[in-house]
């Protein structure tokens, strides 16, 4: 029995790890990398193991930096069975498919600066790590979907179990139950864990005891602000943009953030704490589609967001809400001077119409920039909220004269003290690796592990199970 790491590594995209046991590959995840720069090529290098040779593909959920890459693993002859949740199946059609097509898109436009700059020097154009058809072809990989708490078997002596993980619609933590020549290992993959009482969604289950645990430790070093100061801090920043005569922009991830701050606006409305006519922009065709699907998975819902949906109430829609697919209508809203609340994507404001709005927004000293999600090194969100007085968006040299505001509250991943509370459910892990988190905050949470043997893995390790 083995297990090597192969993604998100000393870093919080790109998750990726390989358990060998019986003969058998069983890959967990297999995400792009995301927010940097010239990622292109890192997405492009080998995985570290023959695609052809995976068995089996367990996907805890359907984000972007977990899922991102398997058309590409498709496209090296990855033949083999992927298991996951329902909502995370539904959801990962809508994330591929869309990634498909913007890496056919940026390949293309790219194509066209390089024959635009035939006879001067400049780079080549990198052609698309994968198609919409190599998305299709991944998509008919997916075959049984996995229940929260039942076990699967995978192969011989392998089972798996899906385990509610409170993060985003249908996201898990996997136990592995190993065997091989007499010996047996409880392996627990935590995913990307959310915590306790937050809307929408279930809190995480308790975890099972373990003797390995890969865990996630994206804010293994700090704690969140409590949710109910995060949501009265929303309403005044709207209000106060709305007082100044500016539009608030708020970047966000089309899974779980963009629902979560609809349910918030909706609910502000309602209190009359947020004015009836306020004219609230979803501009963002996969968050609009993300948010139909969240409709169809009432299991994994908290009892409040679930008992609206039985009185016939749509917890994700308000008066004054309008859904923007068309490119034309987004473009429209550039026209608007102020008064407008505009939720676009992407949250790590790296590509998608978010970019278009900061362009007509950030500039303005009445008008407001929300962010509600964690910010990679290397992003444009990240140098906007660390202070830049400006920012270079499409070529140009964008002033940042908006006021910017960080709400932490919403963040869709446990914090340290609720990272130490899932971990202590685990029982006395023999060993534990910590992946998914920048290298401060994995060795300050490492420090708070005393009864275990803490691995911090590099990109290609293997251990011995």
């Amino acid at each position: 029995m083995k297990i090597s790491f192969h993604g998100a590594d000393r870093g919080v995209t790109g998750s990726c790890h390989l358990i060998e046991c019986n003969g058998k590959r069983i890959l967990i995840d297999c995400g792009l990398y995301q927010g940097g720069r010239d990622l292109a090529e890192e997405n492009a290098e080998p995985f570290g193991f023959e695609a052809a040779e995976i068995d089996h593909l367990l996907l805890t959920h359907a984000h972007l930096d977990h899922c991102g890459r398997i058309p590409l693993l498709v496209r090296r002859g990855f033949e083999g069975e992927i298991v996951t949740t329902a909502a995370s199946r539904e959801l990962a059609k809508l994330i591929l498919l869309d990634a498909a097509q913007l890496q056919e898109e940026e390949a293309a436009y790219q194509a066209r600066r390089a024959a635009r700059a035939r006879g001067r020097r400049g780079k080549k154009p990198v052609p698309p790590l994968y198609g919409v058809l190599d998305a299709l072809a991944a998509l008919d990989c997916f075959g049984r979907n996995a229940a929260y708490g039942k076990a699967l078997v995978i192969a011989p002596g392998i089972r798996a179990t899906f385990l509610d993980a409170g993060h985003i619609l249908g996201s898990a933590s996997i136990l592995l139950e190993l065997e091989e020549d007499g010996q047996q290992r409880r392996v627990l993959f935590s995913g990307d864990l959310g915590y306790d009482g937050r809307i929408i969604l279930r809190d995480p289950a308790t975890p099972p005891q373990a003797d390995v645990v890969v865990m996630e430790t994206t804010y293994g070093d700090r704690l969140h602000k409590q949710l109910q100061p995060s949501i009265d801090e929303l309403y005044e920043c709207v209000q106060d943009t709305f007082r100044r005569g500016g539009n608030v922009v708020i970047p966000t991830f089309a899974l779980e953030r963009a629902q979560e701050v609809l349910y918030f606006l909706r609910e502000g409305v309602e209190q009359r704490v947020l004015p009836a006519s306020m004219q609230v922009f979803l501009d963002s065709p996969m968050a609009i589609s993300a948010t139909e699907i969240f409709g169809r998975h009432h299991e994994c819902y908290d009892a409040e967001t679930a008992d609206l949906f039985r009185r016939g109430t749509d917890p994700f829609s308000l008066p004054g809400l309008h859904l923007t697919r068309e490119t034309a209508q987004s473009m429209a809203l550039n026209q608007i001077s102020g008064g407008a609340v505009i939720l676009a994507g992407s949250g790590m404001c790296t590509g998608g119409r978010v970019r278009h709005h900061l362009v007509h927004n950030l500039w303005r000293e009445n008008s407001s920039v929300i962010f509600v999600g964690y910010a990679s090194r290397g992003t444009l969100a990240r140098r906007i909220v660390d202070g830049a007085k400006a920012v270079r968006i499409f070529g140009k040299e964008i002033p940042v004269r908006a006021r910017i505001h960080t709400i932490g509250g919403f963040s869709a991943h446990a914090d340290r003290d609720e990272l130490l509370a899932w971990h202590s459910g685990t029982g006395h892990p023999g060993r534990t690796f910590l992946v998914h988190g920048e290298d401060e905050a994995m060795a300050r949470f490492a420090e708070l592990l005393p009864d275990t043997e803490v691995i911090m893995p590099e990109l290609g390790d293997t251990f011995e199970l």
